[in-house]
């Protein structure tokens, strides 16, 4: 089976759009995580708050998942 350079790339690509989607969000839901954590303890009622918080930075990961399968779908 013969595979061109081109569809290698393209995969290599998708790869790279998720990962470094999942590190940067990764790295940015560690402390917004923390800071949420601590205000719950000071006050219950900003559960909400900071589950949206934490939910923000997640959609880039999101958002690099639809470019690996866009990427995929045009291999």
């Amino acid at each position: 089976m013969v595979v061109e350079i081109g569809s290698g790339l393209i995969a290599v690509g998708a790869g790279l759009a998720v990962g470094l989607a999942g590190l940067g969000s990764g790295l940015a839901e560690g402390p917004i995580g923390a800071a949420g954590v601590g205000a719950i303890a000071e006050n219950p009622k900003m559960f909400g708050r900071s589950i949206t918080m934490v939910v923000i930075p997640e959609t880039i990961v999101i958002f690099g998942l639809v470019m690996a399968i866009l990427l995929w779908i045009k291999m």
